[in-house]
């Protein structure tokens, strides 16, 4: 019973070493500049292009995606607190984040 109760702790013990990075680089947040999709995320959501933000903080992850940069750099630049980066594209995260914030703005 010792051994399996150690083989189990050694196994999660590793598991967990080899996730902790791929976590690690998705944490922190990266400034994404909105002005060269702005409109497709106001028509994603249906409001005015006016409405939306030219800045909005979104996570390594999504801001990599929609900025064409690798995660790795974002992460970089998020663990040294200036990550910030162009979207050229928007997507499904990225439209839910700024709608997220817009519904914000309207409850205060």
């Amino acid at each position: 019973m010792r051994l399996v109760n150690k083989w189990w702790a050694v196994s999660l013990l590793t598991a967990f070493l080899t996730v902790a990075p791929a976590l690690a680089q998705q944490s922190g947040l990266v400034n994404v500049n909105l002005t060269n999709v702005k409109t497709d995320i106001a028509k994603n959501i249906n409001v005015n292009v006016s409405q939306i933000p030219v800045t909005i903080q979104a996570p390594v992850a999504v801001a990599a995606n929609v900025c064409g940069v690798a995660v790795d750099v974002l992460t970089s630049q998020a663990t040294q607190g200036d990550a910030k980066c162009d979207a050229k594209t928007t997507n499904d995260a990225l439209n839910q984040i700024v709608q997220k914030q817009l519904n914000e703005q309207k409850a205060h």
